[in-house]
């Protein structure tokens, strides 16, 4: 199986799908109990401690996967296993992004409440930390691809291998 670049198109579908599966979730738990589904802050905080981890690990590992002269090159196993971080990181961020935007969205009817208030606004947090993780996950995963090279070491313009 040849796994090839993230598509924005898988992104956005994972995205639909928790978004929904959130909305479902926060309907059914306040239709069946009367209660806000209650979403921790600490979810939020989470989101942004795991993007900020990946940022910087796409950070000082750029130069070694870039090749640049003054970096010692990455070992090919620790830029696929990065590669594979990359993408599952970019599935995951969008699928906790739906989730908590569907949840958030479900939130706003609830938001004269204290505790419908809460949910939404830790929703919406975590969401955007969601999508700060999976930019980031794009962004790293677009620093491991290779480039073709020819026999001489040169990389021809405008070729970009797998």
């Amino acid at each position: 199986m040849k796994l090839g670049p993230t598509s924005a198109r898988l992104l956005v579908v994972l995205a639909v799908v928790a978004a929904a599966a959130g909305w479902g979730l926060f309907t059914v738990v306040l239709g069946q109990t009367g209660r806000v589904l209650g979403v921790p802050w600490l979810s939020a905080g989470s989101m942004w401690l795991l993007a900020g981890a990946l940022a910087m690990w796409a950070w000082t590992s750029r130069p070694r996967l870039l090749r640049l002269p003054e970096a010692k090159p990455m070992p090919a196993l620790v830029a696929a296993r990065t590669a594979a971080l990359a993408m599952a990181a970019s599935r995951t961020g969008a699928l906790v992004a739906g989730g908590y935007l569907g949840v958030g969205l479900a939130a706003v009817a609830e938001r004269s409440v204290p505790s419908g208030q809460q949910t939404m606004l830790a929703s919406f947090v975590s969401a955007a930390g969601a999508i700060a993780l999976t930019g980031v996950a794009l962004w790293l995963e677009h620093l491991c691809r290779l480039t073709q090279r020819d026999d001489d070491g040169s990389s021809p313009p405008g070729r970009t291998g797998p």
